[in-house]
């Protein structure tokens, strides 16, 4: 069960310090701190992206201290009127797992989807990550697919 000390918060504009918190706790838990670190938007992007309808940042917070994340985006669907929420990335800091904490996050990101009138919620999870599989399990239903990635050059 999540601890009354952990606070989930929907991010805004104003957010821009918790957001960059999110991002160095990412690098730590994805053992991938350059990615999230290194080349990070400048104020002005991220707060553009805080601010509109296609991107969702949730934070939990203990005090002050980012102790989890999730980032989402927002898709619009063009064969009919709503949206669908993409989750990009989800995790929580090493310190503070199997608290319930992914799955607070998740359920804020729900409140928000019910808000913004998505119809689902859909998220990728590696073949060898049992614990986000077991989660996502847990929360929704499993479709096997595959995934590829495009080079654009």
């Amino acid at each position: 069960m999540l601890k009354m000390k952990h606070r989930i918060s929907v991010l805004t504009e104003v957010d821009l310090s918790i957001l960059r918190d999110m991002l160095a706790m990412f690098g730590e838990a994805f053992e991938d701190v350059p990615t999230y670190t290194r080349a990070q938007p400048d104020d002005a992007y991220l707060r553009d992206l805080l601010s509109g309808v296609s991107f969702v940042a949730v934070a939990a917070l203990d005090g002050e201290k980012v102790v989890g994340g999730l980032a989402a985006y927002v898709l619009r669907k063009f064969e009919q009127a709503r949206s669908e929420i993409y989750i990009y990335d989800l995790a929580v800091d090493a310190a503070h797992r199997r608290q319930g904490i992914a799955t607070a996050l998740i359920e804020e990101l729900k409140r928000v989807a019910r808000e913004r009138g998505a119809y689902v919620i859909f998220v990728q999870a590696d073949h060898v990550d049992a614990p986000a599989i077991a989660l996502y399990t847990k929360l929704g239903v499993r479709e096997d697919v595959l995934h590829f990635d495009i080079d654009p050059r």
